[in-house]
């Protein structure tokens, strides 16, 4: 995917370096770019995007839309983005050995009670007899891409129905849109999907529930926060405007969408500025009712689950796809936020 860049500009004048001093906000500099998914889990990015909570604390944010998780990574560490939040991908992992990115703080997160990711079926599987996720051996299992989320997810389906991964096929198609096909019209048997996209899939017929992922990994942490080594080590006021504004958007949204504490009229409003990102084809309505049925916890404050974190590191390491070498330390940066 090619991006336009915004690279780092000078300082517009020692007014606004003044002005930045005296509310204690980062000086205004040039645009910053942030990494988001057309997914309701990205709905903090948007809040804070459209209610101004990026420009309150002296940011200028501008979104670039990705559709997998391990080319933000790779536009983090290139400087095509400033921040992102999706999942831990392998390569995310190795740039960070290379001290090119750092995790900073948790987002998305696996809890009972919530709905979480919908295991789906596609029809064509679902009657041939995959109506449990513990007869996937044999069948077929959507991807993004080796060491996504999704590949993760599948390992802990596995695991917990004694299920070796590799009587599982997996089958990476780099894109959402292409998995939604896929699942769709049967050429794979399943795949794992966060609710707002399983949600319309079942509307319409396109596929069928067998399960849910928080049945398998309880308090996984699904997306975390990053950002590149040099913001992380180097520009601290900017990564904190950042965790700032982004986890006032995150109150909001928890208030909303998975506590029920918001009025209406605040849910409707919220509801409306994700639906410009998120189901955007779909009546609103619909959109707005999805992202209530289907909403999954995201940490205050961006706190994260830093043992979630290490179980997935350590997966990783153990799937032969990062260097046994990377320590917690090259990965994680947890003076940001609170682990949990």
């Amino acid at each position: 995917m090619t991006l336009t860049l915004n690279r780092r500009q000078a300082l517009i004048g020692m007014g606004a370096v003044g002005a930045a001093a005296t509310f204690g906000m980062p000086a205004r500099a040039a645009t910053r770019n942030l990494a988001v998914l057309h997914l309701a889990s990205h709905a903090p990015s948007f809040i804070a995007y459209e209610r101004g909570y990026y420009k309150e604390v002296g940011l200028d944010i501008d979104l670039r839309f990705f559709e997998a998780a391990q080319p933000m990574a790779v536009a983090i560490a290139s400087g095509d983005a400033d921040f992102g939040v999706t999942a831990m991908s392998g390569g995310l992992i190795s740039l960070a050995q290379k001290d090119a990115v750092k995790v900073i703080g948790g987002a998305l997160t696996e809890e009972k009670g919530t709905v979480g990711a919908v295991i789906l079926a596609s029809n064509k599987a679902y009657d041939a007899g995959l109506t449990d996720p513990s007869k996937l051996a044999g069948k077929s299992f959507g991807i993004t891409t080796a060491g996504s989320s999704f590949h993760f997810m599948v390992h802990k389906i596995a695991q917990a129905n004694n299920i070796k991964l590799s009587d599982i096929q997996l089958r990476p198609l780099q894109k959402l849109g292409a998995l939604v096909g896929a699942l769709s019209t049967g050429q794979i048997d399943a795949w794992a999907i966060q609710p707002n996209v399983a949600k319309q899939m079942l509307r319409e017929g396109a596929a069928k529930q067998i399960g849910l992922v928080s049945d398998y990994a309880p308090n996984y942490q699904v997306t975390t926060a990053f950002t590149s080594t040099k913001n992380a080590k180097s520009e601290r006021e900017l990564t904190e405007a950042f965790v700032k504004a982004y986890s006032k958007a995150i109150a909001d949204y928890n208030a909303a969408f998975v506590d029920n504490k918001a009025n209406d009229a605040e849910r409707d409003d919220l509801a409306k500025i994700v639906h410009k990102y998120v189901e955007s084809d779909s009546p609103f309505e619909t959109a707005r009712q999805n992202l209530i049925d289907g909403a999954m916890r995201i940490n205050s404050g961006l706190a994260l689950s830093l043992g979630s974190c290490v179980e997935q590191l350590e997966w990783f390491k153990s799937e032969g796809m990062v260097k046994e070498e990377i320590t917690n330390e090259q990965l994680f940066d947890t003076s940001y936020v609170k682990t949990i």
